[in-house]
């Protein structure tokens, strides 16, 4: 028969309470690692954090508090957990269940409302589903299917492979080290990548983007702040509706877009194309000594530096071949573009 590692409430009862709103948690529960493939995680009210960092033992902590009300006791919160959760921690096929859910709908928050968060340990190469209504959610260290998602917390990735699929609809993202598919969206936060590779898909409804040292197929955007982007190698889809847009030490391909500030591009390397669009003032910067084919459209065009140019320049708009020809270059903006090649 298979073993069945289940705990349920009415053990975690009997458990020492040394202190539920402090830094120890309320419970621990310990399981042989090599059993577990995959993570399922959800609660009510607390962040979720799952790390592949587990040695011979998985190790679920349990922590809990009263949503910010310092002077309930520890009888008191194991009271309300009694009365009005469903707390279930237990590994079956495979999978590590580590649940916290109400017994009934809670009207009443002040008097009814717990916090109860997991801190998970398991091995690295284990799948996660995890979700939570109101915290933070972080995994580290994993590689796998990562599936999670909050509604009002922050998302923390960090050095994680396979497929990555998370989102928030009110908090941040920050990912850092991962690799793969990587796909977040938060619907009112800012999000944060660095030293990731691999299909990179990054949405925000209401914050800023900035991207530092990525490499790969990149599609970014915001709808109301700005976009910043350092050292990124492949190809890079990025806009903003609402902010200024600020690429440096880009290689490769690049379409960006804004409709609500400066526009700021210096290309190390120009694979197939550079396209920007934008109401406001563009500054685009090329290496020099390459051959490629232009189509500006502005206000007003400036140049500085560019050399065995063939085709026509006006004060609003440049079409023509830089050299033999080469990536297309095409800029449109109701403001002044500006080209420079060092």
């Amino acid at each position: 028969m298979k073993k069945l590692f289940v705990l349920f409430i009415s053990v975690l009862f009997s458990a020492n309470l040394a202190n539920c709103q402090g830094k120890d948690p309320f419970m621990t529960r310990n399981f042989p690692a090599s059993s577990i493939k995959a993570v399922e995680a959800a609660t009510s009210g607390g962040s979720i954090t799952v790390s592949g960092d587990a040695g011979s033992q998985a190790v679920v902590e349990v922590f809990i508090s009263a949503n910010g009300r310092n002077n309930w006791s520890d009888e008191r919160i194991r009271q309300t957990l009694e009365e009005n959760y469903t707390l279930d921690i237990k590994v079956e096929g495979g999978k590590l269940y580590a649940t916290a859910k109400t017994k009934n709908r809670i009207t009443n928050w002040n008097q009814q409302g717990l916090s109860i968060s997991f801190k998970i340990s398991v091995p690295k190469q284990v799948s996660s589903d995890l979700n939570t209504s109101g915290g933070s959610i972080q995994i580290s260290d994993l590689s796998g299917s990562q599936d999670f998602k909050t509604s009002g917390g922050s998302l923390k990735i960090e050095n994680v492979s396979g497929n990555i699929v998370g989102k928030t609809s009110g908090g941040s993202i920050t990912v850092t080290g991962s690799k793969d598919n990587i796909d977040l969206k938060t619907s009112g936060g800012s999000i944060t990548a660095k030293d990731c590779s691999g299909k990179i898909f990054l949405k925000t409804s209401g914050g800023s983007l900035r991207m530092d040292n990525l490499n790969g197929d990149i599609d970014a955007s915001t709808s109301g702040g700005s976009v910043t982007a350092n050292n990124i190698e492949g190809t890079l889809k990025t806009g903003t509706s609402g902010g200024s847009v600020k690429l440096d030490g880009i290689a490769g391909s690049v379409d960006a877009h804004t409709s609500g500030g400066s526009m700021n591009v210096t290309m190390t390397s120009v694979s197939d194309y550079v396209k920007l669009s934008n109401s406001g003032n563009t500054n685009l910067t090329l290496p020099a000594n390459k051959g490629y084919n232009l189509q500006v459209k502005a206000n007003k065009v400036e140049t500085s530096d560019m050399k065995d140019f063939r085709g026509d320049i006006k004060s609003g708009s440049l079409d023509g071949t830089v050299g033999n020809g080469g990536p297309k270059i095409e800029i449109k903006t109701s403001q002044k573009a500006s080209l420079t090649f060092k």
